[in-house]
């Protein structure tokens, strides 16, 4: 009675406190059925099989204890609510008019209190009539003083009066926490905007800066290898072999650098191809580009992750494949894709060179790589590892999604 409209409606939203009141209400309200019986049960006119009075105030009271726990029910079931308070109006009246001298009033009183908190003013001002009817021809028949009969009749009313004042305070309460949802849902709204806009705004200054310069090395890039390979230069010259070998190696990189730009922006701009498809395309890239084997598995069911982690997921695997080239070139490396029950791994295999000696790219690069893979897989809320086991040399991210 004592609760939210939204909470009585809905008992599964309510949180962890708002159950715990819930089963202390219920306990009150299960102590107070046992003192009105007990009570009644002292008082005179006391229930017995032998009279006709006593015999009505056994049948009464038994009545009155069904509907009162129909009516506990009936906070979790809104049709045995209604029928529980029906029924504690009928017998509750009656059994205040039969047992005036016991706290017997309690089961009216609590029928047109809660009728008034929880039904429309037309039904709960139904109940009260109910009860304030049933109570005056029982106090009626057996004789009650015209005091007994206005007091408790005044009592039902007044009951039912604050329970309208109460459901008044419940329905303000209830839009009060409509309109703050709303509040939070528009201001999350407008943030998330925001956040977009922002990231729009960093894709195109990413797009207009890195990717045009990238674009603009890579073509002169190509025009000086198409220059230093003419004819009319010397042939066999090995510092121009080994400056055309620098100027590829330098293409290929930036061919890289723009591939890894394009991405960046079409992570900010929410427009990436699914993790799969991404890293299909970045295995068949090292295969292409080298002597590598490289094995790309999916397991599970994929589903779309959000862009830090997808971006977290491709940066794992590209820096573990570009470590395999460096430290082990030439042995195959497994790649994989695991969408297990709230979690996604992306992990990579492969042999450690043969003979323990280092490859020939072992030296370059700012050795940050792991470390950085680290940080991304924090910032997505996972764990990242690297190391040597069994033989071989293991990456392994683990990110929620």
């Amino acid at each position: 009675m004592f609760r939210s409209l939204t909470a009585w409606r809905d008992p599964g939203a309510v949180g962890n406190d708002a159950v715990s009141v819930t089963r202390l209400i219920d306990t009150v309200r299960s102590v107070g059925l046992i003192i009105v019986f007990a009570t009644v049960c002292l008082a005179k006119p006391r229930p017995s099989l032998s009279g006709g009075v006593g015999t009505a105030i056994v049948v009464t009271l038994g009545l009155c204890v069904v509907a009162w726990v129909i009516w506990m029910l009936g906070e979790r079931w809104r049709p045995m609510l209604v029928t529980g308070l029906i029924a504690m109006g009928a017998v509750g009246g009656v059994l205040a008019g039969l047992s005036p001298n016991s706290p017997a009033v309690a089961i009216g009183c609590m029928a047109t209190l809660s009728a008034a908190v929880h039904l429309r003013t037309e039904a709960s001002l139904g109940i009260t009539a109910e009860t304030v009817a049933a109570f005056l021809v029982a106090g009626l028949v057996t004789g009650a003083s015209t005091g007994e009969l206005l007091g408790y009749s005044f009592a039902f009313v007044g009951l039912w009066s604050t329970g309208l004042t109460r459901r008044k305070f419940l329905i303000r309460a209830e839009q009060a926490e409509r309109m703050l949802a709303e509040t939070r849902r528009a201001r999350q709204a407008e943030n998330q905007a925001a956040t977009l806009a922002e990231r729009t705004r960093i894709a195109r200054d990413i797009h207009d800066v890195l990717a045009h310069s990238l674009a603009a090395v890579s073509v002169n890039l190509q025009a000086a290898e198409g220059l230093l390979a003419a004819d009319s230069l010397p042939a066999g010259n090995p510092e121009l072999t080994k400056a055309i070998e620098c100027i590829g190696r330098a293409s290929m990189l930036t061919r890289e650098g723009l591939a890894a730009a394009r991405r960046a922006v079409l992570a900010l701009r929410d427009d990436t191809s699914p993790l799969p498809d991404q890293l299909a395309a970045l295995a068949h890239q090292y295969r292409a580009q080298g002597d590598q084997t490289v094995e790309f598995t999916v397991t599970g069911e994929a589903r779309p992750l959000p862009a830090q982690a997808s971006l977290a997921a491709f940066r794992t695997a590209q820096e573990a494949l570009t470590n395999a080239r460096k430290h082990a070139p030439g042995q195959p490396v497994t790649l994989s894709l695991g969408f297990e029950p709230g979690q996604v791994i992306v992990s990579a295999d492969n042999p450690l060179p043969k003979g323990g000696a280092p490859g020939p790219l072992a030296a370059t690069g700012a050795g940050a790589g792991l470390a950085g893979l680290t940080e991304r897989a924090a910032m997505a809320g996972g764990t990242f590892e690297a190391g040597p086991t069994a033989g071989s040399w293991r990456v392994c991210l683990r990110i929620p999604g």
